[in-house]
């Protein structure tokens, strides 16, 4: 069985979140990448060290530079003829442009695996995660997206990948790219950070949320989150949220400070290895999955710790 993976990356190299699908593809059979974009010979190049990587598709043209879904989605069609499955992370780019090629393929597209138990048999999360379904494909061409979350990283190095030029299918002309706003940001990237402070609508309002959560977080070199009651609130940008329509992640620590604990939150970080809650409700949600839990007031406790470390 030949898999085929999607690789996301910013142009210069692999994103972590590629490296999690080369180890789920490898449990289908031999992998493929497929590097999309303008001048990525460096990336494709870094790809191909990848442990575990057969061969990497490269398409270099103006037209993938930015991901556009409607151009990228008729290439991987293109290159399917050859392949059985195609995988992507299931970030905003490839939950972008995996449903584009399931439809141009006439197959369901099975979404946000956690396993992979056969060839056509996998796991995924329902009801914000509080069920995990077993679902089985009797399609010819299975699209898949992985939840990066549930399986290990491939290795950076170690791969002997060959490197092979794929014509482009060019720009279909039914987007245009106009522009980014893209957040920077010093402290390590949620989807990555070993630990993760997070703030809640406890917190009141913005200026709390910089001064109580952001100091903890540059003491330990963590990423800061947020609920998505606290994004809503305008205390933090949209990319602080943690959740189910936020970001999934799971650090070695993740520390929940004024978070009650949604089921839409928990969905996204209780694959957490330690789970830290800090909140003044004794029978608040977020008690019931932390491993180490500290009732009282934020507002003193959080500064005394910070002082302390």
């Amino acid at each position: 069985m030949k898999t085929l993976v999607w690789v996301e990356h910013d142009g210069a190299s692999v994103k972590d979140a590629t490296l999690a699908v080369v180890t789920a593809a490898s449990q289908l059979g031999e992998v493929h990448l497929l590097v999309a974009g303008r001048g990525v010979d460096g990336v494709a190049a870094e790809a191909a060290k990848i442990a575990g990587v057969g061969k990497v598709h490269v398409a270099d043209d103006a037209a993938y530079a930015h991901a556009l879904a409607e151009n990228v989605a008729p290439l991987i069609v293109d290159l399917m003829g050859h392949h059985d499955a195609v995988l992507f992370p299931a970030t905003s780019n490839g939950k972008n442009i995996a449903p584009r090629v399931a439809a141009l393929l006439d197959v369901m597209q099975i979404s946000d695996i956690l396993s992979v138990e056969s060839d056509d048999t996998f796991t995924r999360p329902i009801y914000a995660g509080n069920a995990i379904a077993t679902v089985q494909t009797k399609d010819a061409k299975k699209v898949i997206t992985v939840r990066g979350t549930a399986f290990e990283k491939a290795a950076t190095t170690g791969g002997s990948g060959t490197i092979e030029k794929v014509a482009a299918t060019g720009d279909k002309g039914v987007s245009t790219y106009v522009g980014s706003e893209i957040a920077k940001s010093e402290r390590p990237e949620l989807t990555s950070a070993k630990i993760i402070v997070s703030g809640g609508r406890a917190l009141q309002n913005s200026e709390n949320f910089h001064t109580i959560i952001e100091p903890l977080a540059d003491k330990l070199g963590a990423g800061v989150g947020a609920s998505r009651a606290a994004v809503d609130a305008g205390y933090v940008p949209n990319d602080y949220q943690v959740g189910q329509t936020g970001k999934i992640v799971a650090p070695e620590v993740y520390i929940a400070i004024g978070i009650s604990g949604a089921i839409q939150h928990l969905a996204g970080m209780k694959d957490s290895k330690t789970i830290i809650a800090i909140n003044k409700d004794e029978d608040a949600p977020i008690f019931q999955v932390a491993d180490i839990g500290l009732v009282g007031d934020l507002f003193k406790i959080v500064p005394e710790l910070t002082g302390k470390l």
